[in-house]
């Protein structure tokens, strides 16, 4: 596996290039000035704002700033905030573990829902349960975030007021009292994001199920007198999960772009708020190492998916 392992990485390199020249292009022929608040102040002398965009080489030929960038990227130099006025990675640091925090949560909430659901309904199809699951997971994949996190808000916090409605990073309070306080404001944007993932995984979850269900193996496991739920469990789940864990591979990245609008919504300092504030103030370096960091998170998972199928399937193997 180590061989397969190195393989892949080698292979992630020419394709993380090629996104990142991409992404880079496009966000340098973007409209708009980092500098451009500097051009209209006139407390800023026009030989500082040279200086400036010299030191920054904004105005160098794209292919140049691309490999200034680049090597600065393999030095560990990540670029400086134009807004914040402070290194780029210092802000993704300080934003990273709250967003992971709360689209880990939603993942994890999601495949606690929808992989039991999923099977249940399969197991039984056309059964009262299985038609209550389907209608729930249309209802909740058909409804946005957005929608479901301001009708949570209006539940939750205003009518009841259960849960706060506005993400704080820094809590005054120590102890438990931290923890719980932290949970307790993560629960409604975590349900958010779950819930509408688990809509989609429970359908794919059902389908798979079916199909796995009706092959020779599964009729022959039952023939030798398996019990139904050995039968489920073992020879039926496992085998039907490797098309799920390349849609949940597949969904996470896209679920870390999801989160933006609920990061919006419930106000949360993470990597999504930090995103649309650098693109409102045209702060491209940081814009870019949002979007490259997501495009790494594709090929990682991606990579993950491959490494699971083998453990999910003995059948598969790294070569």
């Amino acid at each position: 596996m180590g061989a397969y392992l190195l393989r892949r990485l080698l292979i992630a390199i020419p394709s993380l290039l090629g996104i990142s020249l991409i992404l880079f292009t496009v966000l340098a022929l973007a409209p708009g000035d980092p500098f451009g608040e500097l051009a209209t102040n006139p407390n800023v002398p026009p030989e500082v704002r040279e200086a400036l965009r010299l030191k920054f080489g904004l105005d160098d030929p794209i292919l140049v700033r691309y490999l200034h960038w680049l090597t600065a990227m393999l030095h560990g130099d990540w670029g400086f905030s134009f807004a914040s006025r402070v290194n780029v990675d210092e802000l993704i640091l300080q934003r990273l573990p709250t967003t992971l925090f709360v689209v880990g949560s939603s993942q994890v909430l999601a495949l606690l829902v929808a992989v039991p659901v999923g099977i249940l309904a399969a197991i039984r199809p056309y059964s009262v349960f299985d038609q209550v699951a389907n209608t729930l997971a249309f209802v909740g994949f058909s409804l946005p975030t957005f929608f479901t996190g301001l009708l949570f808000i209006l539940l939750f916090s205003l009518t009841l007021d259960w849960l706060p409605f506005v993400y704080q990073a820094d809590i005054a309070a120590t102890g438990w009292r931290w923890y719980w306080e932290h949970v307790r404001q993560a629960i409604m944007p975590v349900c958010v994001l779950g819930f509408f993932q688990a809509a989609s995984y429970t359908r794919y979850v059902r389908a798979s199920v079916l199909d796995v269900a009706r092959l020779d193996y599964v009729t022959t496991a039952r023939a030798k007198g398996l019990s139904d739920g050995t039968v489920t469990l073992r020879h039926i789940a496992r085998n039907a999960l490797i098309p799920v864990v390349t849609l949940v591979a597949l969904q996470i990245p896209a679920v870390f772009g999801g989160a933006i609008v609920t990061e919006q919504i419930f106000r949360i300092p993470g990597i999504g708020s930090l995103l649309i504030n650098a693109m409102l103030a045209n702060d491209t370096p940081v814009v870019m190492a949002v979007t490259f960091v997501f495009a790494c998170l594709v090929v990682l998972f991606n990579l993950v998916a491959d490494l699971l199928y083998g453990w999910l399937d003995p059948r598969i193997s790294y070569r």
